[in-house]
């Protein structure tokens, strides 16, 4: 009743566009809405997501699992509504109004790659999802772990998942002060995208993204960057939900074959 009676206090045709911006954004985040335009060229995830890209044609409902650490769970926003997995899902929904996407979030804070690991069992394999989003390294960084040390972890991890068949993203570590003064931050970051590129699996580029909107795009590092300056803020969750929703969306979306041909291509 309260929106009903302040829309009502407003221009219409304002009202009109706020209520169209409420149903792509969680109310947490309306008043930090992103005005960000990552590219597709940076976001773009290498292959098609098979298993999503077929519910979608079936018409069946979407289930993500959101694997991580804190940035997962949500530090650093201002509520629930406003953590990635959520603004995601509003997201998905708003791009593709006739199927259902559900993002559970699976996130736990200060975990690294191993601790993850045996929640797998109960987090992923039992959910039996559709898509996981795993992000992973920035606690090994910041703790100055070496970047080896994650390897047979990690891939058992994807062993995991690809047991019930889910299409499979990495995401890599948040460009934010605390992590990039680490000397490990860089070689982390590779490493991951040589691991999913090994794997023959698909990157998020997140670093990278974020990387962007502070070196090409010159927002200020704290526009996106909570003050802990480790986590994002409610601004750099949506648009990080923002850009991954757009590279699901293509990837669930493209041609198979074509797209096989032009990795080949490619090489």
């Amino acid at each position: 009743m309260r929106t009903t009676t302040l829309a009502n206090r407003a221009m219409k045709p304002l009202a009109a566009v706020l209520l169209l911006v409420g149903l792509a954004f969680p109310l947490a985040a309306r008043a930090q809405s992103p005005n960000c335009d990552t590219p597709l060229d940076v976001v773009r995830l290498v292959h098609p997501l098979t298993r999503v890209g077929h519910k979608l044609m079936t018409g069946e409902p979407v289930t993500i699992v959101a694997m991580g650490s804190s940035s997962t769970w949500g530090a650093g926003a201002s509520g629930p509504a406003a953590n990635y997995p959520n603004q995601l899902a509003a997201d998905l929904n708003a791009r593709f109004p006739k199927h259902s996407f559900t993002v559970l979030n699976a996130g736990v804070g200060g975990e690294e790659v191993p601790d993850m690991l045996k929640r797998f069992d109960t987090a992923v394999v039992a959910v039996k999802p559709d898509l996981v989003l795993w992000q992973l390294g920035t606690n090994a960084v910041i703790r100055d772990q070496k970047t080896s040390s994650q390897d047979s972890f990690i891939r058992e991890g994807l062993k995991k998942i690809r047991s019930v068949g889910a299409d499979i993203v990495l995401i890599d570590p948040q460009f934010a002060p605390k992590v990039i003064a680490k000397p490990e931050a860089e070689l982390m970051v590779s490493y991951i995208a040589a691991t999913s590129k090994q794997e023959d699996i698909d990157l998020f580029r997140r670093f990278e993204a974020m990387k962007r909107w502070n070196v090409v795009d010159k927002i200020p590092m704290e526009t996106f960057v909570s003050p802990d300056g480790l986590h994002m803020n409610d601004w750099g969750y949506a648009c990080m939900a923002k850009g991954l929703g757009l590279a699901i969306a293509e990837a669930a979306q493209r041609p198979v074959l074509s797209a096989t041909a032009g990795s080949r291509a490619a090489q």
